[in-house]
């Protein structure tokens, strides 16, 4: 049982980022219909930049991550209007997500060229005793984890739903045409996708980092775990993302504590084969024809 406690918990707090990049991947989803490939770079980023604001420059801990999130955010902002915004109105929905690979791998160079190989870390946001519960311990930044997620959900929830911006993007996702027609500029709409996603993404790498070291080249396959994620949930839903981020994580955690930890990289695969040959929409999802938005 303690094992099995134990276990859980770290589903819990990975489980929590995979949660993050999944709704990062939707957020772009909604408004433009392209699978983002490059989203978890925006973790990577959001580790290694609060590394080196925090450690590297020693700025304060509160600076460091609005430092961080405005970086993340002016890289989104910048991936959106040189690469993506050029090729919306030509509608090639293929060469779209291409370039989103090309961006990550840009990426992943000019952060292995910053940084190197090494893996990064720092101390965790509070200091205490962990928690110890029927003998399975929980770490003060586990709990950080679990809940500035929970926060991100709240407050994109409070964001999307009551707010004129937040409303406006919804509408862009439901009907590019009638969003138009009712005066929102669409085009802003997609940039703001875009760097929202970016600082959802970094704030996943901020509250991981201290507990699984960071390092240039996790952005590849952080991007495939963020991708399963939000297909098990169904594209575009980010109560499935959500879902299906915890699901994914405590099942890695599982796989690597009772098999091998060797394993644990291809769970996501195998589950992402599995949703997609048994319910292609997701958990949450129903079926329906990808129809790219027109701008």
């Amino acid at each position: 049982m303690t094992l099995l406690l134990q276990f859980l918990f770290s589903g819990l707090t990975i489980g929590a980022v995979y949660a993050l990049i999944g709704i990062g991947f939707n957020i772009v989803y909604n408004s433009t219909s392209i699978i983002n490939l490059a989203q978890g770079e925006f973790v990577v980023i959001g580790g290694l930049m609060m590394w080196f604001f925090y450690e590297g420059m020693h700025l304060s801990f509160i600076i460091s991550i609005a430092l961080t999130l405005l970086t993340a955010g002016f890289v989104g902002l910048l991936m959106e209007r040189l690469t993506i915004k050029p090729l919306l109105k030509k509608g090639n929905l293929l060469l779209m997500i291409m370039v989103t690979i090309a961006m990550s791998i840009l990426i992943r160079g000019i952060l292995m060229f910053k940084f190197g190989k090494d893996p990064y870390t720092y101390p965790s946001f509070t200091e205490g005793e962990p928690i110890i519960l029927y003998g399975a311990v929980i770490t003060q930044q586990t709990l950080w984890a679990i809940g500035i997620t929970a926060v991100c959900i709240v407050l994109l929830y409070l964001f999307f739903n009551h707010t004129m911006t937040g409303k406006a993007m919804k509408a862009c996702s439901l009907d590019i045409e009638a969003a138009k027609l009712m005066g929102i500029n669409a085009s802003n709409m997609v940039m703001l996708s875009f760097i929202i996603s970016a600082i959802i993404g970094a704030i996943g790498g901020i509250v991981i980092t201290p507990i699984s070291l960071m390092e240039y080249d996790k952005g590849a396959m952080l991007s495939v775990k963020g991708f399963c994620v939000a297909i098990m949930g169904g594209l575009g839903r980010s109560r499935g993302a959500v879902t299906g981020g915890f699901i994914l994580g405590i099942l890695e955690s599982l796989t690597a504590g009772y098999i091998h930890s060797g394993f644990k990289d291809a769970v996501a695969l195998l589950i992402m084969l599995f949703i997609l040959f048994i319910k292609p929409a997701g958990i949450f999802g129903r079926a329906e024809t990808l129809r790219l938005r027109k701008f």
